[in-house]
């Protein structure tokens, strides 16, 4: 008798597995927890970004948006963290991911971070930004000294 061909399960259900194990207070086990922290420098970061927004074979059916979030817990993060890259977005900042995917993956990862929010008692918050290439665009840095205009290959023209 064949066995039946078991479903992988989801990373909601994943999450609620750990959860119930016991998230607070422990150690995240075998891993470098400081990993979550190691970014690219911010010019590399930006040349990303630029990079999904220029790119000229973007399905039509693809949406940008952000993903923020606020975690306590350093698990819940490092899954959600894991969880992101798996998914194909891009880390801007240690807790903002930009993503250039479908409307099902994004069905789908605002529907299963909305499951892993509701699975715990927290005072968590995971943000789900829709956003125009338009608006990514005109982007500006505040902070670093950085030439956003020569990274986007903008054209100036001076009239005296």
């Amino acid at each position: 008798m064949k066995k039946p061909v078991r479903k992988p399960p989801t990373f909601a259900d994943i999450m609620r597995k750990l959860i119930h194990a016991g998230i607070s207070g422990s150690a995240v086990p075998n891993r470098q927890c400081n990993a979550l922290d190691d970014l690219d420098s911010l010019d590399e970061r930006i040349k990303r970004v630029l990079g999904i927004v220029n790119k000229t074979n973007r399905p039509p059916s693809n949406m940008l948006f952000f993903i923020m979030y606020d975690i306590a817990s350093n698990k819940v993060r490092h899954q959600v963290f894991k969880y992101l890259q798996r998914k194909g977005c891009t880390r801007v900042q240690r807790s903002i991911f930009l993503a250039d995917l479908g409307m099902d993956e994004y069905d789908c990862i605002r529907r299963d971070l909305a499951e892993v929010q509701a699975a715990y008692e927290n005072k968590d918050s995971i943000l789900v930004v829709p956003i125009s290439s338009d608006y990514l665009r005109s982007m500006k840095i505040i902070g670093q000294k950085i030439e956003l205009d020569v990274i986007m290959h903008n054209k100036n023209t001076l009239f005296f």
